[in-house]
């Protein structure tokens, strides 16, 4: 039998959460840490620039770009390659990204330095020499390095460009805060020599240019339609996938194969917009960690899967 209309949009959320986060609730024990373990602020201010840009739903499409720009160094893909079943099993890897993004930002400083911790000796075991003999480790400081840039440069992309306007309440030079305020968690990991500025931020993905390699065409075409998706998933993953393409930055989009940031698309751009205050109106103003850190600093309700009768 169908089941009724009205019970629709919570099976999209449940769907959406366990993609993200590997729970339906999109509450995992790590996600319970967060309203549990330590008690205060964390690394990043409450409702400051980390908090906003991380909770915003643009983060969706900022991941893809991540990706393709960490693809585009050869030594840091052979880390994936060769240490994960990415291939094999993408939400499970997306989950475990998603794990460290959001405890890093949502966490109590306690949590916060537990989970860079934890990555810290996953990395160390991730270590050994790509195909063509060139040893790589994940905790050299400059792949950590240009992880960290990436992904910065990818998410702060997405989010002037899909996610809410955050001048209105930070001012103009917000990019600005948010780079220099997110260096901290790679820091953390041990990385070294941040940019702490936008401008700084495009100089040193710039200056990687002479090790870049392209993005290998199974990486690319995994990224624009990766396993596992229903029809209707598919259809609004597309929208994701085209709007980073056209938000890589120009350092590593020929290598990726995309157009990258300018003029153009920009109406792809206004649907992945679309697509995502859609998604925002079904999933609820905040996302279960932003809901879980609230709670724990004293400023929002204790989440329903936090609560004894649930």
């Amino acid at each position: 039998m169908p089941l009724p209309l009205t019970h629709l949009p919570e099976l999209a959320r449940e769907r959406f959460r366990a993609r993200v986060s590997g729970d339906p609730t999109g509450a995992p024990a790590w996600v319970r840490d967060i309203a549990t373990v330590g008690e205060g602020p964390g690394w990043f201010e409450p409702d400051g620039v980390v908090w906003r840009v991380h909770g915003d739903l643009s983060t969706l499409v900022g991941g893809v770009g991540a990706l393709l720009g960490q693809g585009a160094h050869p030594l840091a893909l052979a880390g994936v390659q060769r240490h994960s079943d990415y291939l094999q099993d993408p939400w499970k890897r997306l989950a475990g990204t998603a794990r460290w993004l959001v405890v890093s930002t949502f966490g109590s400083a306690e949590l916060a330095a537990r989970e860079a911790a934890r990555v810290r000796r996953m990395h160390t075991v991730v270590q050994g020499s790509d195909d063509r003999g060139r040893a790589y480790a994940a905790a050299d400081p400059d792949l950590l390095r240009w992880v960290h840039l990436a992904f910065t440069d990818a998410f702060l992309a997405a989010q002037e460009a899909v996610g809410r306007d955050l001048s209105g309440r930070f001012g103009r030079r917000w990019p600005d805060v948010y780079v220099g305020q997110w260096q901290r968690s790679a820091a953390e990991l041990g990385a070294t020599d941040l940019p702490t500025t936008e401008a700084e931020l495009a100089e040193a993905l710039a200056a990687y240019a002479p090790v870049l390699e392209p993005v290998p065409a199974d990486l690319r075409t995994f990224l624009s339609a990766p396993p596992g998706l229903s029809k209707p998933e598919q259809l609004f993953y597309t929208g994701l996938a085209r709007g980073a393409a056209l938000l890589i930055s120009p350092t590593i989009a020929p290598l990726a194969g995309v157009p990258g940031r300018g003029p153009s698309g920009r109406a792809s751009l206004a649907l992945t917009r679309v697509q995502l205050r859609a998604l925002q109106l079904a999933l609820g103003p905040y996302s279960p960690s932003e809901e879980a850190a609230r709670y724990r600093i004293g400023t929002g309700p204790a989440p329903n899967w936090l609560r004894p009768d649930d």
